[in-house]
């Protein structure tokens, strides 16, 4: 457990180090926000056996940290400093440290490089667009109309008149879109940890930052009108990319962001959606793997 001081007091974060390697140790941040780390349970699986040492870490106000019910904290500043103040406390500097982020922590992982790259060996942004605008468009234009035409006008119904506690909203989407686009699998063959993981969210911190909405940012909430799609340029460190076909995220989106990125790279999942690492591992760990290591050894 790591002390954050925060503007609201001093407040106790989860970290578990897997594995040791002394030139590659990647702080993995969840996403959400307010999930927790165990959306990576199977990375134990695949980067220990390759030497790579790996940090599982609950951000503030998910399950294994603290909880505050402070919504003064739920801002993306705030998580940058908290992510910083983890780095230090970890020992974790340029010559060995890795940010990886997926989906929301994509997000904090940009935001944390455009403040921090100087501490930054690598950085992977996972499953994340650039834009939550245009991940919104690709939502309601590409991925909605794969429904039956039915089941999505009535999710947009739902969203329309804000009746998110309509048990038909989640009733919906765990049939006709996750399944499809979060995690290729029927909903009871997932993984017992991602079932942990999404059982344990913080909805106090996801309705906050993001809204209720599977299809786009609610207004006013933290996150709304994010968009770093002229600043990736400006992060220099070796950088990758990761998408699936299958995405919650546009792929081409994505591909193009890995060449915005003055040292950018793109890995493809072609049987991965949002949670890659668990419907296409075996492009994905390779892929990933591949990266940390030719950067170890600045190839």
């Amino acid at each position: 457990m790591i002390p954050i001081k925060t503007p609201s007091g001093e407040f106790n974060v989860f970290t578990q180090r897997v594995g040791a390697n002394p030139s590659i140790k990647v702080l993995l941040l969840h996403g959400g926000p307010g999930m927790t780390y165990e959306q990576y349970a199977n990375f134990k699986d695949y980067l220990p056996q390759e030497g790579i040492e790996f940090i599982w870490y609950d951000q503030l106000g998910s399950f294994h940290s603290d909880q505050p019910s402070d919504s003064t904290l739920w801002t993306i500043d705030r998580f940058v400093d908290e992510v910083e103040q983890v780095r230090v406390a970890l020992g974790l500097n340029k010559d060995n440290f890795y940010l990886y982020g997926q989906s929301w922590g994509g997000m904090l992982g940009i935001e944390y490089a455009l403040q921090h790259q100087d501490k930054l060996k690598g950085l992977i942004i996972s499953n994340m667009m650039s834009s939550l605008d245009e991940y919104e468009k690709y939502a309601k234009e590409v991925l909605g109309p794969q429904m039956p035409k039915e089941v999505f006008a009535e999710v947009m119904e739902i969203e329309r008149t804000g009746d998110f506690e309509n048990p038909r909203y989640m009733e919906l989407l765990g049939e006709h879109h996750y399944p499809f686009h979060v995690l290729r699998k029927p909903a009871d063959e997932w993984p017992e940890a991602v079932g942990r993981a999404m059982e344990q969210i913080n909805p106090e911190v996801y309705i906050y930052m993001q809204g209720y909405s599977e299809f786009g940012i609610t207004p006013g909430a933290t996150l709304a009108g994010w968009d770093r799609k002229a600043d990736l340029k400006k992060i220099t460190v070796p950088t990758l990319v990761i998408g699936g076909t299958h995405d919650t995220m546009d792929p081409a989106h994505m591909e193009w962001m890995s060449k915005e990125f003055p040292n950018g790279q793109f890995l493809l999942c072609p049987n991965g959606s949002h949670l890659s690492q668990y419907d296409d591992p075996e492009h994905f760990f390779p892929g990933l793997i591949s990266f940390l290591k030719d950067v170890d050894q600045s190839r």
